[in-house]
């Protein structure tokens, strides 16, 4: 496989919980999925501030940026049984996303991880 894109986000935990106490935020960047998950989660500033990077180092790695037609809330960051993340795109985003691979089947690989204060998230796409 050849890589497509990378693209790496870093998020203060502190900035993504202030935004939270906004509920237009939360679903204008966040899916109903997600908003579940993190708000099941004992520290679910954490949660979102990984999610809120993912989304970020995914719309890198496509080389867009969050811009140009591509919605936070279309980017689902999920979890496996396992615990391993992943991402899943719909609507708008994923036509784009189709587009600038030309039809290309892709993998979309995600790392994610946090400490008290900072979340960071790894995407690659490869073709």
């Amino acid at each position: 496989m050849n890589i497509f894109g990378i693209g790496t986000d870093i998020v203060s935990v502190d900035r993504i919980k202030k935004s939270l106490r906004n509920k237009r935020f939360l679903h204008r960047i966040f899916n109903e999925k997600e908003i579940l998950k993190c708000k099941k989660i004992n520290i679910s500033s954490n949660c979102f501030a990984k999610r809120f990077a993912a989304k970020e180092a995914f719309s890198k790695a496509l080389g867009t940026g969050i811009s140009k037609g591509i919605n936070f809330n279309e980017i689902i960051v999920l979890n496996k049984k396992s615990g391993k993340p992943y991402i899943n795109i719909t609507g708008k985003t994923k036509k784009i996303l189709n587009k600038k691979l030309k039809g290309k089947k892709s993998k979309i690989s995600l790392s994610l991880s946090d400490e008290k204060k900072y979340a960071v998230a790894f995407v690659t796409i490869s073709l």
